[in-house]
């Protein structure tokens, strides 16, 4: 099955790093040149826990019918309901830009192009305002940093796209899928360059367990990218 029919099938989709490197048709040079970015992400002020230990960049697209590609949008804070974000929810979050080489990138826009597709196919004709999510967790000893310190949610969109970066140093991090009710539909840890999870942001829920170093001694940190769709006007 391709990527949008397993995911109307099941509601999510794991699609492993072979797979997504064959399907964005990246030499591995570019796609170093791409993770390197993840090193000048600026630290996110809005937690309301008090913590430090996540860093990231924010960026909107707009996607038309009829219309290849994403234009991208003036920046723009990121807001979340509290129904949606327990503890960062309710306020107008500034984070600072993508930068414009990476928003350009070919493995940025090969992913937008994947998760474009499954939107498309769940919702027809629709506009799409999209979010880019550039995430860097950072653990340490006796301090572990938390993916989603909102727990097991719905982002509040259509459509999610998660794709692993870099895991360095660390255990832990699995990514949970459940229903709305709880139930637990899998459960897998995102390893290696463009590891990747496309959801239903309607029919289910997902979460990360926190990571810690696997030696205490040496850096550790978590990067993804997240994409969200949703439509134009919905936010």
């Amino acid at each position: 099955m391709t990527l949008p029919e397993r995911v109307r099938a099941e509601g999510f989709a794991r699609l492993p790093p072979a797979e997504a490197a064959a399907a964005l048709g990246l030499c591995p040079a570019a796609l170093a040149d791409f993770a390197a970015s993840w090193a000048r992400l600026e630290p996110d002020n809005f937690m309301a826990d008090g913590g430090r230990y996540r860093r990231r960049r924010h960026a909107n697209f707009l996607a038309l019918p009829g219309e290849a590609g994403h234009r991208r949008g003036l920046h723009r804070p990121h807001f979340q309901a509290t129904v949606h974000n327990r503890l960062n929810g309710g306020v107008d979050r500034w984070f600072a830009p993508v930068e414009e080489a990476v928003a350009r990138h070919p493995a940025c826009e090969g992913l937008l192009g994947l998760g474009r597709a499954v939107a498309d196919s769940l919702h027809p004709g629709t506009p799409w305002f999209v979010e880019m999510h550039q995430f860097r967790i950072e653990a340490r000893p006796g301090a572990p940093g938390l993916p989603t310190p909102e727990g097991v949610h719905h982002d509040g969109v259509a459509v999610v796209l998660i794709a692993m970066i870099a895991r360095t140093n660390l255990r832990g991090g699995e990514t949970l899928v459940t229903d709305p009710a709880g139930q637990e539909l899998a459960r897998f840890t995102l390893d290696g360059m463009l590891d990747l999870a496309v959801l239903d942001d309607r029919r289910v829920m997902h979460g990360v367990t926190p990571v810690e170093p696997a030696d205490p001694a040496l850096p550790s940190c978590r990067d993804v990218l997240v994409l969200t769709w949703q439509p134009a006007g919905a936010g």
